[in-house]
Parts: structure tokens; sequence; C-alpha cells
């Protein structure tokens, strides 16, 4: 009898440990604001669906920014460098979910659909959840894409207007993921086109399960997947904005990984010894925005003053715990044109009283400052910076009122501008400096709205606009510096810092590796 009873006991706690060694919980900062990388911008957004749903055509090396095969297992560029022929990888199966069931692999069709959709305004599916696709009109691809052409079944011929130098890369980011034509047409004949952003089906690694806002996101493995398996056969979203929430949860062991662990929590996290802490340069920048079409931002003194009045040095002690480094530039120096020649606009409260007073404001004004409502890797406390910049304002006698909004609304009300002040940053998506330049303040940024600051300044503009087509990266990144200096000059934000980002993780985890482009990558790690 006992050794019975010793069996059903050693039999359940071996069934329990291969459950919990095959759920992975992951604690994430916030909601997604769709399920769809194509008209999302945001790191939360693209880390629930770019790096466990989707997949391109071409795909960054895990843990580089080193391009590589995916649905595309090979490709060539002809001489002009304005042609780029893709030939398809065969047998790639769509996901089956509850509400579709593809009938063909993965081919032509659907990456046609997948770029048109973004680049054709009288395609059936380009106003659908508004037609804003922010990355895609950001990065100039309307422009630069002349033509999508099926050659057969498994290749594809993409025609450019003119050389365009970070094209891979671009390729390799989110927001061009394949789709499936077929679910589309699906969706299209039963009138519920909407459900292609939130209902996703993909190639990808993991399949979508179960979507409870505000709270989870469920994912099963793809035992379908064209390639290697994910080691993980279910992976759990638990959605915990309270950075301090989630450190609770890692030591409860309700999740395995954190995102953001708050800069107060490391020191602890890292004399844990069931915990594991890692660290990499971020490849990213943290800044308030003001926009420039509204009043009294339109005033490059303005600018400048607001640049002098905010005490950056303490910011990063303060919130960063000296984890980060003091930002001058829109570019953070781990990147290639990064120009140090830059002088910083240093504290000075005097000249910033000055120079509201040349623009007409000697006794200041009232604004309002946006603060971000999620911790992301530019900034770890929102709330705590506005304080902070609302109390630097007031020295120099700008009134500063503290706003904030759910991150989707925050976003979206960002694009349109809504904003005089703003808190944001960027994590760089493909380790070229246009996608920092050219999306957050090329003129193509404003329109497409990720240019929050509202600026087009056409000498600035032409700079980024002629790097774009050179393909030595020695005169490229002269262009860049010079683009710098004017960024400078002309002050459209207040640079702030640039992070060490953190993951904290079960020393059960294993295979994690920190993404340079900032994402979390769930496919290669596994629980021991």
């Amino acid at each position: 009898m006992k050794i019975s009873l010793f069996l059903i006991a050693l039999v359940a706690t071996f069934n329990l440990a291969q459950l919990q060694a095959s759920t992975f919980v992951y604690c994430s900062e916030g909601s997604p604001s769709a399920f769809n990388p194509q008209v999302t911008t945001d790191g939360t957004s693209n880390n629930a669906a770019g790096h466990t749903i989707y997949e391109k055509l071409v795909q960054f090396k895990y843990g580089t920014t080193t391009i590589e095969p995916a649905l595309a297992k090979s490709w060539s560029i002809s001489r002009d460098k304005k042609v780029y022929t893709f030939n398809l990888r065969k047998g790639v199966k769509f996901h089956s979910t509850k509400y579709f069931k593809p009938t063909r692999n993965f081919n032509a069709d659907d990456v046609l659909f997948s770029i048109n959709r973004q680049r054709i305004k009288t395609h059936p599916y380009h106003s659908v959840g508004g037609g804003s696709y922010e990355y895609f009109s950001g990065m100039e691809m309307g422009t630069i894409i002349k033509s999508v052409e099926k050659v057969n079944d498994y290749q594809v011929k993409i025609t450019l207007s003119r050389p365009e130098a970070p094209f891979l890369a671009n390729m390799a980011m989110s927001f061009m993921s394949m789709l499936s034509k077929e679910y589309a047409d699906q969706l299209e004949k039963a009138g519920n086109k909407e459900n292609i952003d939130n209902y996703p089906v993909g190639t990808g690694p993991f399949v979508f399960h179960k979507y409870k806002k505000d709270t989870l996101i469920r994912y099963k493995r793809n035992e379908d997947y064209w390639g290697k398996k994910a080691k993980i056969k279910k992976l759990v979203f638990a959605i915990t904005p309270d950075a301090s929430v989630r450190y609770q949860k890692l030591k409860a062991g309700e999740c395995h990984l954190i995102i953001e662990p708050a800069p107060a929590d490391l020191t602890a996290m890292k004399k844990d010894k069931n915990l594991t802490v890692l660290q990499g340069s971020g490849l990213n920048v943290g800044y308030l925005a003001m926009n420039t079409q509204k009043k009294p931002f339109d005033n490059v003194n303005v600018r400048k003053a607001v640049n002098m009045a905010l005490n950056r040095k303490t910011y990063v002690d303060a919130i960063y715990l000296g984890n980060a480094k003091v930002a001058k530039n829109p570019l953070p120096p781990t990147i290639w044109s990064y120009n140090n020649q830059v002088k910083a606009y240093n504290f000075n409260v005097k000249k910033a009283k000055n120079l509201l007073k040349k623009a007409g404001y000697p006794n200041g004004f009232e604004t309002e400052i946006w603060t971000l409502p999620v911790t992301r890797p530019y900034n770890p406390n929102g709330k705590k910076m506005g304080e902070l910049m609302q109390a630097d304002l007031a020295k120099i006698g700008i009134k500063a009122k503290l706003i904030s909004y759910d991150w989707p609304t925050y976003l979206k009300k960002a694009r349109n501008g809504e904003h005089s002040l703003i808190q944001l940053g960027w994590t760089g998506d493909n380790g070229d400096p246009d996608n920092f330049l050219n999306v957050l303040l090329g003129c193509s940024g404003v329109e497409a709205g990720s240019n929050v600051a509202r600026w087009c300044h056409k000498p600035f503009n032409d700079l980024i606009q002629k790097a774009k087509v050179i393909p030595s990266q020695k005169q490229r990144a002269n262009l860049y510096k010079k683009a710098q200096k004017i960024f400078h000059e002309q002050a459209p934000w207040a640079p702030i810092a640039h992070s060490i980002i953190f993951r904290a993780m079960s020393n059960k985890v294993k295979g994690y590796k920190i993404d340079p482009l900032g994402g979390d990558i769930f496919k290669h790690i596994e629980l021991r």
C-alpha cells in the first residue's frame, strides 16, 4: 500500500513538473493596441504579435541585427539595386484556429496581399482599422516600392522607384509581416474585415488562442511550424503594468520572465539565487517632444528654453538610478553615424528665462505634459519624470499640467497631434540611423503619425532623404551627422536619456537572449 501511494505521489509530482515546464508565463507591461504589426508601432504590441504569431520574408538572426532568410529562403538584387527577387519557402502552413482553417500553404498571393494592403489606397483592406500604417508611411515604403509582382506561386519581384540602402533591413521589421490572403477573403465574404487585426492568423512559432483585455494573452505552440518548433508548448502574457507587481509575481513563481524591472529592484534581484538578471546596451532614446505646430512651441527659442530648463542629470539619477546616459542627440551613441561633436544643452535657468523673454513670453505660459502610462525601456517611470519636469519648467515660469491616458489611447492621440508636450521614446528596429531620423523626425513621419514633434524642416529632411539612396555607409554617416546638428539647432525635442535595458527571470529559464532591437522573443527559450 505504501509503495502504491508513493508511486501515485511520484507520478503526480512528475505530471505537475511537466505541466510547469510546458507553460511559459511572461509578465508584460501593457495591453497591445492590436494583433497586427502592420498597424502598430509600440513594443508592447510587437511582442504580442510580431515576435509570436507572424513572420517576414527575411528576419534578424536571434540576438543580432544580421539579416537571414525566413519565409523567403533566398533572394537576389539587381545591379541597379532597384529589383529584389524573393524565392519563397515551400510547405509553410498558416495557423489553424477556432475562427479559420486554411486550405492551402503560404504563397506569393499572401505576399502581394500583405504589402499591397499597406501600399495601395484602393485595396479592399487598406482602410480597415482606419487606414493608418505608421511604419510603412513613416519609412516612405509607399513611394519607395514601385511594384510588387507575382512571378509564380513561390517567387515575388519587388521593384523600387530608387535605390534604398536600408531596404532589406526594413523588410525584416515586423510591419512587413505576412498575413493570409485566404483568411482575408473569408472575412471579407462574411463582412468581418476588421477581425484581421484582432483575431490574427500567421505562420509563426505560436498560435493565438485567447485575449482577455488588460489581463492576459494565451498562445499555444504551432505544431505545424515549418522550422524548428518552439520548446515551450504554451505561452501566457500576464499583463502587469506595475513594475513592482511584476517583481512580486516573479518572486512568487507566477511569472518566469518580466519586462522592464524597476531600477530600484535590480540590486535585490541580482542577489536572489533563484533569479537571473540580464542587461544590454539599449539601442534607444527617451525624449520630450514639443508639438511644433502648436503655439508657443512653433518658436525655436521656446524649444531651446525648454531644453535648458530640464535637469536631465537628476532624471538619470532619480529614475534610472544611473542605468542610463544623458542624451543630446536623437540617435543612441551605440549606432553608427552618432555625432559626438554636438554640444548638449546644459541646465541653465537664467539662459532659459532669457530665451523665453526673447520669444515674447517673459512671464512664461501654461501648457500640458503627457506622461507615459507604461514602463518603457527608455523611460521606466513616466509619472515621476513628469513631476520632475513639471518642477523644472515652473522655475522658468512654465506651468505644466500632467496628463496621461491608457497606452493605446495615448498613442492614438499622439498620432493625431492632440498634445503639446509629450514623453515618448524609441528603440531601434533595424540598426539603421534612418529608422530614427526619418521615422521620428522626417516630413513623411508627420502625416504617418510617428513624428510626434510634427516637425517638417526642409534642410534636415533633404539630408536624410539623400542619405537613404547612397550605398556608402561612410557617406551616409556624414550626412546623418549634419542632420543631427540641424536637429540640435532647431530643438524639436528635448532628448532625455539612452538607457541600459534589463530583463529578470527565473533561473529555470534557458536560451533567452537580450534582443538589441528591444523585443522579447520566445521561440528559442525553455524551462528546465
